[in-house]
């Protein structure tokens, strides 16, 4: 388990690339600041993941699924956060699918090319 609150903070570095890429190239981040952020998103990620606990314990679910985080940032009233969520999710699903659907397009043709290589050993074979 957890000793320190601190264990829970996201780290540094991604939270500082998230501050860097969300304003502009000229404005600086102090120190005090950066670490304010880096609190407020754990803080933020464990009340979220909280609701979203909540959400699945009352399905009778044990593993939390994207259904769960949407109805957790409406519980905790960020719904404007919920239909950029939801188009982020459907472009992850899209990127998935189509990846597994081109891992399984190269699959079938090297087993095309095997039965075709194995079909040609047999016929040297026959031929011998």
């Amino acid at each position: 388990m957890v000793e320190r609150i601190e264990d829970l903070n996201l780290p540094n570095t991604s939270v500082t690339r998230l501050m860097k890429e969300a304003i502009p190239a000229d404005v600086k981040i102090s120190s005090e600041c950066r670490t304010a952020l880096t609190r407020a998103t754990s803080v933020f990620v464990l009340y979220l993941t909280s609701a979203a606990t909540t959400a699945a314990q009352q399905k009778n679910h044990k593993s939390l699924m994207a259904d769960h985080v949407l109805k957790g940032l409406e519980e905790i009233e960020f719904e404007s956060f919920i239909q950029p969520l939801k188009n982020e999710l459907e472009g992850y699903r899209k990127m998935v699918k189509t990846k597994k659907e081109k891992k399984a397009a190269k699959a079938e043709s090297n087993n095309v090319t095997v039965e075709g290589a194995i079909i040609d050993l047999e016929n040297m074979a026959d031929d011998s």
